[in-house]
């Protein structure tokens, strides 16, 4: 597969128009493979109670186990994302898919049990840790900057997709076949998209070139920020640390609901597997149904402003994300409070659905203060901020359930620590997330 980028050095008047039909073919492998990833990730949360049984864990153990993915999850997308200087990220994707997918497979093994299951949890981490950045950064090489928030909400809606799709999907597996082959499934069908990207996947006309061909050029100045500009002062702008924030409270929310919607729809709600498994599919069918909504909005904004239309809203992307952020808080705790089963439902579908809206934002407002040669690893330390929520929300989330005097009231602590991260986030991307200004004097200092 050749690089557009080591072909061409700079983006020639009409290239990115001209590959709408590749962008796009692009797009849905990307959402494709950010399907199999996230169904890699569920497949812990629905095996939670066979897995508990068949191996006697406890609720911390299984957290522990949990979190184990996260263990060198921060650290490798950190070192993903700079790879993308000297590595095309067509092959990059590729390597990683083919990697998680083998970590899968060791469970298949009767006589592998919690040790194993650590350590291929470790090894699932890793290779997938640098996942979200590199397909952002190698979508963006397709894409200008105004019309990215719309293909970044349907990469980033792969994590619902996967949820929805695994859910049910691999319920039936459990129950058929046990939990052991939920693991193997997914590793399968990771290399049956491997095998696929080997044949279409390619780079965009707006990558930046990697290794010796990585100069300074129109391709690095289009992201907003001056080519050469400091990663220092890129990390430290209020977008980049409101986003990486608000990042990590919705990334929370994902992680441990990944882990606990299984087992706490079942010991709280009373739901059997089936209907818990429904539930949770529902909810990321929510999810990515909401962070569609917001691109195809901003979406149509971007026309609207190219037909010399006024914007609908005069607030900024950080100040509306803010507000939702803040209204998905207060629904945790509505949640959290009410022993009303529909109430929850509507609670978990409705409000708290929004809360993901921030990973988009924060994606394209990084990718905006950004030159694109620096965009990978800005991304990728991005992910490895918010991924640290991975570590951590699995393993508080079940030493607080453990330590309540019934598992209901512990869900209760837990949920309210939650929705409390989220609010206060909420409250931060308010006030410091802004794209345009952070990049306009980026570009001057």
């Amino acid at each position: 597969m050749t690089s557009a980028a080591e072909s061409a050095p700079a983006v020639l008047p009409g290239a990115a128009a001209a590959s709408r039909g590749p962008a796009w073919r692009t797009t849905w492998l990307l959402l494709a493979f950010m399907l199999v990833n996230f169904a890699d990730k569920t497949v812990m949360g629905l095996a939670a109670n066979p897995v508990m049984h068949d191996l006697g864990l406890t609720r911390e153990q299984f957290g522990t186990a949990s979190s184990a993915f996260f263990a060198l999850f921060s650290l490798a997308a950190l070192a993903g994302s700079f790879l993308t200087r000297t590595v095309r990220t067509s092959v990059l994707l590729l390597g990683m898919a083919l990697l998680w997918s083998a970590a899968q497979l060791p469970m298949l093994i009767g006589a592998a049990g919690f040790g194993v299951l650590v350590v291929t949890r470790v090894l699932l981490g890793a290779a997938e840790g640098p996942a979200s950045p590199v397909a952002l950064h190698h979508l963006y090489g397709w894409f200008e900057q105004k019309d990215r928030t719309l293909p970044t909400a349907v990469l980033l809606a792969g994590a619902a997709a996967g949820v929805a799709i695994a859910a049910p999907t691999l319920g039936v597996v459990i129950d058929h076949w046990g939990w052991r082959w939920a693991f193997g499934v997914v590793g399968l069908v990771g290399l049956l998209w491997a095998a696929v990207w080997l044949r279409y996947g390619k780079e965009g006309p707006l990558a930046p070139p990697v290794g010796r061909r990585r100069t300074p050029g129109p391709v690095s100045a289009a992201a907003g920020a001056a080519p050469g500009t400091p990663y220092r002062k890129l990390l430290l702008s209020g977008t980049w640390l409101a986003a990486a924030l608000g990042s990590f409270a919705a990334y929370w929310t994902l992680s441990a609901g990944l882990t606990w919607s299984a087992d706490y729809f079942q010991e709280v709600g009373g739901l059997s597997l089936r209907g818990a498994s429904l539930l949770i599919m529902l909810s990321a069918l929510s999810k990515g149904g909401a962070m569609l909504a917001h691109g195809a909005l901003v979406q149509r904004s971007v026309k609207r402003a190219k037909a010399g239309l006024p914007p609908r809203l005069a607030w900024s992307s950080g100040v509306q994300t803010g507000l939702v952020m803040i209204l998905a808080g207060v629904a945790m705790v509505g949640f959290a409070a009410t022993d009303v089963l529909w109430l929850k439902i509507v609670l978990l579908l409705g409000p708290m659905a929004v809360t993901d809206i921030i990973l988009t934002v924060a994606a394209t407002a990084v990718s905006r203060i950004s030159p694109a040669d620096r965009r990978g690893v800005t991304l990728g330390a991005l992910t490895c901020v918010f991924a640290l929520a991975g570590v951590l929300a699995p393993l508080v989330m079940g030493r607080i359930v453990d330590a309540g005097t019934t598992v209901a009231s512990g869900y209760f602590g837990a949920y309210v620590l939650m929705a409390g991260l989220v609010t206060a986030a909420g409250v931060v991307v308010t006030l410091f997330l802004r794209p345009e200004r952070d990049a306009r004097r980026l570009s001057t200092e």
